[in-house]
């Protein structure tokens, strides 16, 4: 009681200031000018189910701390600071949590501002492409922060991706999960962007499959000069991948482990799942790495020896054609005592001769698996 009447006393003044009507239309989309153009949704709900979707969320905080039941959910992507500050003072937010959510950039993590908990994934898509080259783009990453009171559930997001409007619909038609409150919706969250990380990890294994086999199925084949770019550029990607997961699984331990006021008990026992599921996306990333890192250098040791055995040729033919230049370079000093300079089968011996040293020299080279 003494929460509700601290928010009415935050709610009240600020409804003096302003009386700003939010219009989301049929499709809960935004058509009225006067809405902020990142607020994405805005509702009530009692007992899990939806309520009007014609209201502020002034409004929407007003009549959950008037003594009904139920709390709101507030939805916005990538919010300036003049359109997140009005919705800032209204529910009472950390201005440290508030700027983190709107200039974003922020690692994954779980920080408790009195009774609001604030939550940031980083939220991870899968780029599809033809084929993987030095300069791919594979992984895509945004961001979706998360506001969690007694009353009320406020979602920033950042980034062309990782929409929660399926997400919202989805919890709607389940009102028993959803009539648990906002840490319902929290957990919904968590579970659907550690479910994207397990779909991406999936289709990554894929391309280090790929890459994997071209750099290990080319037998006696010199290595492409592509190879290398292409892990390298893959390696980076998965990085990016690993920034996005590692920073997770201490949050989710917390919110799994942890009794917080604004979690449901219930609810809980969810967010185990979600931290086992954490935990083994992260130990494949790691994995992914670490094998990159091994194709990385099998491939530099492939273009190694491949250097060698040109190498290794080239001074083969080398030593074979020294025995010709030394030959004709003695004949060619125009000595007049030379050996078998008046024989007239000396020229025709001395070819003989080149020709013969020659083909030992290159049976020997063979013979040793130089040439």
């Amino acid at each position: 009681m003494s929460m509700i009447r601290d928010l009415r006393a935050v709610v009240r003044p600020a409804l003096r200031k302003s009386s700003t009507s939010y219009d989301y239309g049929p499709d809960r989309s935004r058509t009225s000018s006067a809405t902020p153009s990142s607020v994405v949704d805005c509702a009530v709900y009692r007992d899990g189910r939806r309520g009007s979707d014609h209201i502020s969320p002034r409004e929407a905080l007003e009549k959950v701390c008037g003594g009904d039941e139920g709390f709101v959910w507030i939805g916005l992507h990538e919010p300036s600071e003049r359109e997140f500050a009005e919705i800032a003072e209204v529910f009472g937010l950390h201005p440290l949590a508030v700027e983190d959510a709107v200039h974003a950039h922020q690692r994954p993590k779980l920080e408790r501002y009195d009774d609001t908990l604030f939550m940031v994934f980083k939220t991870i898509r899968y780029v599809e492409h033809a084929e993987l080259t030095a300069t791919s783009e594979v992984v895509e990453s945004g961001e979706v922060m998360v506001f969690t009171g007694r009353h009320f559930v406020i979602t920033v997001r950042h980034g062309g991706h990782g929409s929660l409007r399926a997400l919202r619909h989805r919890l709607e038609d389940d009102p028993e999960l959803l009539a648990k409150g906002p840490s319902a919706v929290l957990h919904a969250i968590a579970d659907q962007v550690v479910d994207d990380y397990l779909a991406v990890s999936e289709a990554v294994q894929d391309d280090i499959d790929e890459v994997e086999i071209d750099v290990f199925s080319a037998q006696g084949k010199s290595p492409r000069a592509t190879d290398a770019g292409r892990i390298y550029q893959l390696k980076r990607e998965v990085l990016e991948f690993k920034r996005a997961v590692s920073p997770l699984l201490r949050p989710m331990q917390m919110l799994s482990e942890r009794p917080m006021r604004v979690v449901d008990p219930e609810i809980q026992k969810y967010f185990r799942d979600v931290a086992d599921h954490v935990a083994r996306v992260h130990e494949m990333v790691v994995g992914f790495d670490d094998l990159l890192n091994s194709i990385l250098q099998a491939n530099l040791a492939q273009a190694a020896v491949a250097q060698n055995e040109d190498m290794r040729k080239i001074t083969s033919w080398a030593a074979i054609i020294a025995v010709p230049t030394m030959i004709c370079g003695v004949y060619g000093m125009n000595f007049d005592y030379m050996p078998e300079l008046r024989w007239r089968f000396g020229y025709p011996m001395v070819l003989v001769a080149i020709g013969g040293i020659c083909f030992a020299i290159h049976r020997i080279l063979r013979r040793n698996g130089w040439l």
